[in-house]
């Protein structure tokens, strides 16, 4: 019961955040209690402790604010989609993950253009 009223607190009061030029607020209190709760309640152990995980995510979120204003609003909002949203997460750790990989992939595989056609490197 506990889980589900963490769950919703964390998921409820937020699904209307908007896709903006600014880092997301996300209660990562709740976030990492919801997970010490939900490990408990399957019986294993404690993953990582609630302080451990907020303070993780709260060094994730200080890492975002640095990157965000440079990342691309297509990335941007495709990360804040899928973390967000689509998988419900609502971390900062797994946003910015999100971010780093598109980056990276972004840098691995740039696109180039030939006789008018769009071709990447697999092409």
């Amino acid at each position: 019961m506990k889980v589900a009223l963490l769950s919703l607190a964390l998921f409820g009061t937020e699904l209307t955040t908007a896709i903006s030029d600014r880092v997301p607020e996300l209660s990562v209190e709740t976030l990492c209690k919801a997970r010490s709760a939900d490990d408990k309640m399957m019986g294993l152990a404690e993953s990582q402790s609630v302080a451990d995980c907020v303070r993780d995510e709260k060094n994730a979120r200080q890492k975002l604010s640095t990157v965000w204003e440079t990342t691309s609003l297509s990335i941007r909002m495709r990360c804040q989609s899928e973390v967000l949203f689509s998988l419900g997460t609502r971390s900062y750790l797994d946003l910015l993950s999100c971010i780093q990989i598109a980056e990276d992939t972004k840098s691995t595989f740039p696109a180039t253009v030939s006789k008018g056609r769009r071709r990447t490197p697999h092409s």
